[in-house]
């Protein structure tokens, strides 16, 4: 048993294990740090991408590139591999583990047999971290969890090695050098700027502020273009991608804000504590938006004026989001 490794429950999967495999190695970076600065905030709506024949939301940017903006930005480096053998996979994490290093895996969220069974749906991008091993099971650090947990082979070999959208292929990760100090100034200013970018200035109308109210426009349109129980599915991914995904479109909200509050006093400019303010309110606005369609999908009450209700919600944020990143492109060190 790794006894030197700390749990620390966490809002987000990725951005949680990054921050614990971090402070293990002596830098001590929030969780909102890590996904400030690894540029998480993100929108996305993608027809041609199907999970469980819907198409795909997102509310922050794609699994992987959190860790990996942010060790490119704070000079830390990491070993990252996947695999084609089940089993060698397993027997490197046992080699690594022997080692005292604990380990990032990516696995499905279905196959943890540790988590509620009400959490238990195909979603492959979850982000755990298993620092050791104790009578025959691995130890887990699942960032959605109070305390650390337990995982026999089986079950943590199918988890890396789920089929479907997103599929893990057995991903493990670790760092293999870590600063004890950083400068955090130039990386948050490159990160802040790169979110508010990308949020605004991607042509591909799937993406960013575009994304948002390409999405808005075909909520509108469901119960017109679908049947009463395809549109209730359809809007129940679109929930379910906000609210239980990997945090949430409006968890996602609340860690920008809270780090937004921390860069504030790292750079001392008051004003980014201003625009926090801003991003917690349009996260309020956003689970509001979860909450009403959530409403409708139990009911079953699809009628065209509530999928336009939520349609102006959707619209009210994407406004809201613009003029938030909008200022935030225009940050700079001084």
């Amino acid at each position: 048993m790794n006894s030197n490794f700390q749990h620390n429950q966490s809002a987000h999967c990725e951005s949680g294990v990054a921050s614990n495999l971090l402070k293990h190695h002596g830098l001590n970076l929030s969780e909102p740090l890590v996904f400030g600065i690894g540029s998480g905030l993100f929108f996305g709506h993608m027809p041609f991408l199907k999970v469980n024949g819907i198409p795909a939301t997102t509310y922050r940017i794609f699994p992987g590139l959190i860790f990996a903006r942010l060790c490119k930005r704070l000079g830390i480096e990491m070993t990252k591999q996947t695999y084609r053998s089940e089993s060698k996979a397993m027997d490197h994490l046992d080699k690594i583990l022997e080692q005292g290093m604990p380990v990032g895996l990516l696995t499905s969220v279905y196959y943890l047999p540790y988590l509620p069974e009400a959490l238990r749906f195909h979603f492959n991008a979850h982000n755990i971290v298993v620092f050791g091993k104790q009578n025959g099971k691995y130890l887990v650090s699942d960032p959605i969890m109070e305390t650390i947990t337990e995982i026999d082979r089986e079950d943590l070999q199918r988890a890396r090695f789920a089929k479907g959208a997103l599929a893990p292929n057995g991903r493990m990760y670790y760092p293999t050098f870590v600063p004890k100090e950083v400068d955090l100034k130039k990386p948050i200013v490159e990160s802040i700027k790169k979110t508010a970018v990308d949020m605004t200035t991607i042509p591909v109308p799937l993406f960013g502020i575009r994304g948002q109210r390409y999405l808005a426009k075909r909520v509108a349109q469901y119960p017109i273009k679908m049947d009463k129980r395809k549109a209730a599915l359809f809007l129940g991914n679109i929930v379910r991608m906000q609210e239980e995904i990997g945090t949430g479109g409006a968890g996602f909200r609340f860690i920008f804000a809270a780090y937004l509050q921390e860069a504030s006093t790292i750079l001392n400019q008051p004003w980014l504590h201003d625009i926090s303010k801003e991003v917690t309110e349009t996260g309020d606005r956003w689970r509001d938006f979860a909450y009403d369609a959530a409403r409708i999908c139990k009911d079953r009450a699809v009628t065209g004026e509530n999928y336009q209700k939520l349609s102006e919600m959707m619209l009210e944020c994407a406004n809201r989001e613009e003029i938030i990143f909008n200022k935030l492109k225009k940050i700079s060190l001084t």
